[in-house]
Formats: C-alpha cells, structure tokens, sequence
C-alpha cells in the first residue's frame, strides 16, 4: 500500500462534509476504508480514493480490474440504521452516479441495473459494493460504500458487456473531476434518503431502471428465473412475474437481458 498523496490531494468543488485521504495505489479501497472505520473510527463522510487498485473487487469477491485512468472511491457512511435500511444505499448511490454522468455524456443513456450497476447505452459503466459493520445494538456502526467508474478504460471482454466515460464521449475524462461530481450528487441523494425514507428514492431508480417490465434472466447460486421485471418492491427487492403468474421476490442476484448477456458465460464483471 502506498501512503497517502502528500496533501491528500485537494480537489477543487469537492464539498466540504467530505474528508479526502488520497492513496497512489492500494490493494483496495474498501479494505482501507474498512480498516479506518473500524480501527481508527474514520468520520462519516471520510473518501478513500487510489489511483489504482491491485486487489480490486466487485460482488461476490469478483475480481475488479483495476488500472490507472478509472475512478475507485469508497465512502465511509455512519447512517444510524438497521441492516436492512442500509442496504437501500445501493439505490441511493446508483440514482446519484446517473445524475452526476448524465450532463457528462452528449449521446449515451445512463440507466440503472438491478441491485448495482450503472449502464451506458446497456454496457457497464461504473459498480458499487457495499460492505458494512453492525454495533452490539444490531444497528449499522458504519457501512462503506464503494464506487468504481470506468472513466477511461474498459474491459474489452466481461459477462456483462462494458464502456467508459470516453468512449462515449464524456466531457470530462479524468478520476478527479468525477469524483467530486459524484460526491456532489451523493449528497443530494443521501440527504433526500434521510430526511425522506426509501420512497422518494425507489421512484427515481424507477424512472432510470433498466428493464422494467420488459423480460429479463436472473442467476441465483443456485438456479436461474425467466420471467418479467414487475417492479421494485418497497425494500429494493426485485418482483420478477414468472410464466404462470406466480411473482417471486429476489434479494440478491444477477440481472441478464435478452441478447445482451449470457447468464451462462464466464468471466467476471
């Protein structure tokens, strides 16, 4: 792990609620932001951002590549709520990157894929992990949110196919700059879900959700549904209607879209 930039690299329009702690390289920022929540009681609102990753990962332990031009940030969150309400920041964090990239992008289509990706024109664009630590109450002592943002380049083969902010022409086209627009739009977000609850938050990943209503695969661990993306349930779980009309709820999965993906290919994402 290399140390932290001297400075801690200031980055101009990043607002103030935010402690930066800038790093070359790291194994992975979650790790790091992790280690200071836990063991040295980093503030809500502390920025773990490297300019690469060596040990990068996404859900499930999937390997992230991680190279330098791409945005890997993780946030340390003390949001004070159950597990359960926690895991609605993923929602918040997806609606926050769509509205941060959108004005970026003179063409492609920022949309949002079930539980937590970000799509470009229905390539992969940016992910998100969510890691978290519970109090002897039961209740959240901090949550960590990770982010990473394909800002210059993208793998060219994965499961799910991917793009980056250039090569969908983004306006801008440095880690630095998009970080701070999504920092400002987080806040947006988070401080709507606070004062708000889930609702407001659900209806805007609503009207930027990927598939609503169209088909759609879902991989579980253990099998694989077909059915129709019906709706978001009021605790982010998706309501998939089966052939037959039964609606099963799903919690954790992986969304596959007809001719985009195939659920049973390899590799990561």
């Amino acid at each position: 792990m290399s140390g932290p930039v001297p400075g801690n690299r200031v980055l101009p329009g990043l607002p103030s609620a935010y402690t930066l702690v800038a790093y070359d390289s790291l194994g992975s920022t979650n790790d790091e932001a992790k280690r200071l929540a836990r063991d040295e009681g980093a503030v809500h609102g502390t920025l773990v951002w490297a300019l690469r990753q060596t040990e990068g990962r996404g859900r499930r332990g999937r390997a992230w590549d991680s190279p330098e031009g791409n945005l890997y940030v993780s946030l340390i969150l003390r949001p004070g709520c159950r597990p359960a309400s926690a895991a609605q920041l993923s929602f918040v964090t997806a609606g926050a990157l769509a509205d941060a990239l959108q004005p970026l992008l003179p063409e492609a289509v920022c949309q949002c894929k079930w539980p937590n990706d970000l799509l470009l024109d229905d390539r992969k664009a940016a992910g998100i992990l969510l890691e978290s630590e519970t109090d002897e109450a039961g209740d959240i002592d901090w949550l960590v949110v990770g982010v990473g943002i394909n800002v210059q380049h993208y793998p060219p083969e994965s499961e799910f196919p991917a793009t980056s902010l250039r090569n969908e022409g983004s306006r801008l086209d440095e880690p630095g700059p998009v970080l701070v627009r999504f920092a400002q739009s987080f806040s947006t977000w988070y401080d709507a879900w606070k004062a708000e609850g889930f609702g407001p938050i659900r209806e805007g990943w609503l009207q930027l959700a990927r598939g609503i209503g169209g088909p759609i695969t879902v991989r579980l661990a253990d099998r694989t549904l077909n059915g129709v993306f019906a709706d978001l349930d009021a605790d982010g779980a998706l309501l998939l209607d089966l052939d037959g009309g039964e609606r099963r709820r799903i919690t954790a999965g992986d969304v596959f879209f007809p001719g985009l993906s195939s659920p049973g290919s390899g590799g990561g994402t």
